[in-house]
């Protein structure tokens, strides 16, 4: 990897001595410059990035074995587990990938993005420890529980399922770490702009990880709000909810906490496309407008969870999943053409000019940043984006509803969309934060091409068998009889292969990352290997670069609306056929 701008992202740690430079307003802050990027490293900073990403990947490895389960058990010719255990590992699985995986490297997204690029001491090493130490101890407790046999519940553990009280207890300690880590981040901002660290408007990075911390309060508060009385029901210190009121405010907290996830995804799709190709935002005043819609916006559209419910009205829900959730993915979709198209100015930059593609086709796809990066942007945008804003229909939810549907669009997104970013994120964590370089390069980049070939083949044989009426959270679909046909069959198959290769996918990047950790060359007072970046076709790249064409973006955006199009009234014809006029 070449250095890039100090607009880009890095991160790094070392083991060699402090270094004391000075900072406005204070005698000095213990950091480090990064030997790749350029940037200051704060070791306090250092410390807990490191500490966050080993127990994200410990989390990551407990979720995807819980997958792997799963699909087998799905897959109806193999049927793996008893159905008590199959809702014991879907509980695990559940609360490993979609909250403690996620939530662990985003802390350490938040303290990196806090301290680097703004130049500035992370706010408080106490307060950090609280804050990991309460969501270690809350995963470690939510998962005993769980694998005990105390909270065969799911993830959304609806009342008036009830599991033990260390199940709950746990969760909010999570939840609460969390909350403090995003204190700690909005403090260690305000130090920054006390001490006047950084000039002008923060970096478009730390903007977006801002947007994701805001909402992420948001999202907590809601947890606080339906957690504590359940838990203290639990206990049966007070009578049990109304189980409307848990299901309305649950998804305040589980459907706001993966637009934690999109806002933090989206920042790395930036990090990423300047770290590999050294791409910049074309319209930053585009591009934070966009985080904001999705601050404004994006709670409204948890309404689509609730759309079969009858504890809210038909005008709540019309208005929620159609003007306001059209306004969060406005967002996401201003940011689908920004990330592809500052890539395509860039390559155009260096002399990759030829047709509509040749910034594209030349682009470091051997580079497993820039591959994690690109393919999980498809990914969301194509199948998770597509399929979301249908299933968020409310007349077309009524079709699929509590089918397998609905697990197809959220693996598509989260994980084909924020664990593959993620990924593609840790192959520079690693080199730069561990200081170590990656063993087995060769495999690490396939890796990439082989979770994402997984998902997507789990995600769509999810969807097919959805479309044919395949009900989600089920153990067994032939208990009563053979009621669906072989080609319901063939898509369960697919999507169990598909489970089979994403968890391949998977298990190579926690071994190869865990590998390298302990085994890897360092690379202490030299760059980092270089992954692979596009070489220059021009002596002296464009300067102008934001004013070069993006026509090979604008043809991938019409692909991709025709696509939508197409989905969206397919689905307006299948809803049709339900009450046919005759």
């Amino acid at each position: 990897m070449t250095p890039q701008s100090t607009n880009s992202i890095g991160l790094t740690g070392s083991p060699e001595p402090a270094v004391v430079l000075p900072q406005p307003g204070s005698s000095g802050i213990r950091r480090r410059i990064c030997d790749t990027t350029g940037l200051p490293i704060c070791l306090d900073a250092q410390l807990f990035i490191r500490i966050n990403a080993v127990l994200a990947i410990v989390c990551l490895l407990i979720g995807g074995i819980g997958a792997i389960l799963l699909a087998l058990t799905r897959w109806q010719t193999i049927h793996l587990l008893r159905v008590d255990w199959f809702y014991r590992i879907l509980t695990l699985h559940g609360l490993n990938m979609l909250i403690f995986w996620i939530l662990f490297i985003e802390v350490a997204i938040l303290y990196f993005v806090s301290t680097s690029l703004l130049k500035v001491q992370l706010f408080s090493r106490k307060v950090a420890w609280v804050s990991v130490i309460m969501m270690f101890v809350g995963a470690v407790m939510v998962n005993v529980t769980i694998l005990v046999g105390k909270a065969d519940v799911t993830m959304t553990s609806y009342l008036p399922l009830l599991a033990h009280p260390a199940f709950y207890l746990g969760i909010i300690l999570v939840a609460v770490g969390t909350l403090i880590a995003v204190y700690n981040y909005f403090a260690t901002i305000y130090v920054a702009k006390r001490d006047k660290t950084y000039e002008g408007s923060v970096p478009l990075v730390v903007f977006g990880a801002t947007a994701a911390a805001i909402i992420a309060v948001v999202t907590l508060l809601h947890g606080a709000v339906v957690m504590v009385p359940t838990f203290l029901h639990s206990l049966g210190w007070i009578a049990q909810p109304d189980p409307m009121w848990y299901r309305l405010i649950w998804w305040g907290l589980g459907h706001q906490s993966q637009q934690v996830n999109v806002c933090a995804m989206v920042s790395v799709w930036y990090f990423l496309g300047t770290m590999t190709t050294g791409a910049r935002p074309i319209n930053e005043a585009v591009c934070r407008s966009a985080f904001v819609l999705y601050i404004l916006f994006i709670n409204l559209a948890s309404a689509h969870h609730l759309l079969v419910d009858p504890g809210v009205g038909s005008t709540w829900k019309i208005w929620n999943t159609s003007y306001a959730m059209y306004l969060a993915v406005l967002a996401s979709m201003i940011h689908g053409f920004t990330v592809p198209a500052s890539v395509e100015v860039s390559m155009r930059a260096k002399g990759y000019t030829k047709g509509l593609f040749a910034w594209l086709t030349n682009a470091p796809w051997k580079n497993p940043g820039f591959s994690g990066f690109f393919l999980s942007l498809l990914i969301f945008g194509f199948i998770g984006g597509i399929t979301g804003v249908t299933l968020g229909t409310q007349q077309i939810n009524i079709i699929a509803h509590n089918t397998m549907r609905i697990p197809g669009h959220f693996h598509a997104t989260v994980v084909g969309g924020t664990t593959l970013a993620f990924m593609g994120l840790i192959y520079y964590v690693v080199p730069l934060i561990f200081r170590r370089d990656y063993i087995f390069k060769p495999l690490a980049r396939i890796q990439p091409y082989l979770f994402a070939t997984g998902i997507m083949m789990l995600s769509l044989g999810m969807s097919f068998a959805g479309s044919m009426g395949v009900s989600r959270r089920s153990w067994d679909i032939d208990g009563a009889g053979s009621i669906y046909g072989p080609a319901a069959h063939l898509m369960l198959g697919v999507a169990g292969i598909g489970g089979i290769l994403a968890f391949l996918g998977l298990l190579t990047f926690v071994l190869l990352t865990v590998g390298t950790v302990l085994f890897g060359r360092s690379n202490v007072g030299r760059k980092m290997d270089d992954w692979g970046t596009p070489k220059p076709l021009v002596a002296k790249v464009a300067a102008a670069s934001e004013h070069q064409s993006t026509r090979g973006t604008m043809v991938l955006a019409i692909i991709f609306l025709i696509s939508f199009a197409v989905y969206y009234f397919a689905n307006w014809k299948a809803l049709a056929d339900v009450w046919p006029v005759r």
